[in-house]
């Protein structure tokens, strides 16, 4: 490593950004599992206001679809 770069002069950072006591990889686990984040329209916001309620209406509306993907066609009615 440089010299030069390890040098850190006390007035370049503030003390709030002291990372000194930081643990490295404390978050990797949860980070490897993987999240999915979604920003919602005000609209939609309005009506559900927690990832539980969000969660389960989506799941309501897979339920749907499956049902919907495994219906049987109905034949036209002879008329």
């Amino acid at each position: 490593m440089n010299p030069e770069n390890d040098r850190v002069d006390k007035d370049e950072m503030r003390p709030e950004y002291d990372l000194r006591g930081g643990v490295r990889g404390k978050y990797y686990k949860e980070y490897a599992k993987g999240t999915n984040v979604v920003l919602l329209d005000p609209d939609v916001a309005a009506v559900f206001h927690d990832s539980e309620s969000v969660n389960q209406a989506l799941r309501v509306l897979i339920k749907a679809a499956d049902q919907l993907e495994h219906a049987p066609s109905r034949k036209p009615e002879p008329t």
